[in-house]
């Protein structure tokens, strides 16, 4: 399983890398990973028209994408399409921050976990 991750560099710039969930138990047919901290739960309606500019991430924090899409740009021009069912690590809470556009001009869902 795959996490997407945006993060900042010492020069404020932000880039993309992946993060494999690591397993750490098998049990009744499923894998589970270590237990995560987190800090609560805050669920988000999202317009299909939107383009937000420049912005870094409000906290450190996971995003579950329920459904519609979103095309987020860093700093350094990479571009990741995340559909339903993806998972982000939002990191760069300074520098430049990112770049969110809607795609599919559908409303999005999506759940953030704050692990700040």
């Amino acid at each position: 399983m795959r996490i997407h991750n945006i993060f900042v560099d010492d020069s404020g710039e932000t880039h993309w890398r992946d993060i494999e969930v690591q397993w750490v138990e098998d049990r009744n047919s499923s894998k589970l990973s270590a237990r995560l901290p987190a800090n609560g739960i805050i669920f988000r309606e999202t317009a299909g028209d939107y383009d937000l500019n420049w912005h870094p991430a409000p906290r450190r924090q996971y995003i579950i994408n329920l459904d519609g899409g979103v095309k987020i740009t860093a700093s350094d021009g990479e571009a990741r399409e995340i559909g339903a069912g993806e998972v982000i690590l939002v990191e760069d809470i300074s520098g430049k921050g990112h770049l969110s556009k809607s795609i599919g001009g559908t409303m999005r869902h999506s759940i953030f976990v704050p692990v700040e």
